[in-house]
């Protein structure tokens, strides 16, 4: 999954929801829905750029509450 902002870092994701940001998730393709409660994974910066991080997160109704 992404975040609908597109973070550089993994450091800059966990600024903002440390700040209390509202962090917003989404699933490209359509294929299968996001995952809007619980753990998730996440991956930036977006595609086409190679994917830099990997973050393990908790969300709840689809906004980001924890980064790990």
């Amino acid at each position: 999954m992404y975040t609908v902002t597109n973070y550089r870092s993994k450091k800059a994701l966990k600024a903002d929801v440390a700040a209390g940001v509202q962090v917003d998730t989404f699933q490209p393709g359509g294929m299968f829905p996001a995952q809007r409660d619980g753990r998730i994974t996440l991956e930036g910066p977006h595609y086409p750029a190679p994917h830099t991080w990997y973050a393990s997160a908790t969300v709840k109704d689809g906004i980001v509450v924890k980064v790990s």
